[in-house]
């Protein structure tokens, strides 16, 4: 006889994913050396539908690119922050104006802080362990990284025990692969060279949008797919 799956009561209430990126499917990685770069790229991206920016902290400058992106491109884009390894980070971002954040790893102590300020985070982590745990602590999704480690699969493998968590795959996932995730139950993917190419140094912005119109033509069809529309 099977018992029925009941909620965590233990589990944080996480800050939901938002309807930007629930409706676009797409998260773009900006990691840029010169930020000069970074506004002409992100406003060809939102121009082509990819309105979920993260500027990563490793990026020059990080935070204060963050405010300079989020009041230039205004509430209907949504500019978060990547590679937030700490509360200091966590604070610092959100004072900026990170609409939600982005880790490459599982720390509970500061899943736990992003819930408690209200904003929306996606922790990274590979194995189901990890996975789990971040989810647990209170995570709005979680980041599978790297997917380049892993296939499409795997995340319908871990959909068997967890069915309610909702992975988002990051660090591999190119225009051939990313409608695949999508047709596996993620509700978004995350991309950054793959579809960002030579544009944060200076590269062609006509190619910038030929590569994000692909994306999101390629997301939004299996998106169709799996909703049957």
């Amino acid at each position: 006889m099977r018992t029925a799956v009941t909620a965590d009561p233990s589990r944080p209430e996480p800050r939901p994913l938002s309807p930007i990126l629930l409706e676009t499917r797409v998260i773009a990685v900006l990691r840029a050396a010169d930020t000069r770069y970074l506004r002409p790229a992100a406003e060809v991206l939102a121009e082509e539908g990819i309105r979920s920016l993260e500027v990563t902290l490793t990026t020059a400058g990080g935070v204060a690119a963050i405010a300079e992106l989020a009041e230039a491109l205004g509430p209907d884009v949504e500019v978060g922050a990547g590679t937030v390894l700490s509360v200091f980070d966590l604070d610092a971002v959100i004072e900026a104006g990170a609409r939600y954040i982005v880790t490459p790893h599982t720390d509970p102590e500061l899943i736990r802080a992003a819930v408690a300020r209200g904003v929306p985070i996606v922790p990274g982590g590979l194995t189901p362990t990890e996975l789990r745990t971040g989810w647990a602590s209170g995570a709005s999704a979680v980041k599978l990284f790297p997917a380049s480690a892993v296939r499409p699969a795997y995340v319908k493998d871990l959909h068997g025990p967890f069915p309610a968590m909702p992975v988002i795959p990051s660090g591999g996932v190119d225009r051939a692969s990313c409608g695949d995730w999508i047709r596996v139950g993620c509700p978004a993917v995350s991309m950054g060279g793959p579809l960002l190419g030579d544009a944060l140094k200076g590269g062609d912005l006509g190619e910038l949008r030929e590569r994000a119109r692909s994306v999101v033509r390629s997301v939004s069809e299996a998106a169709r797919e799996v909703s049957g529309g």
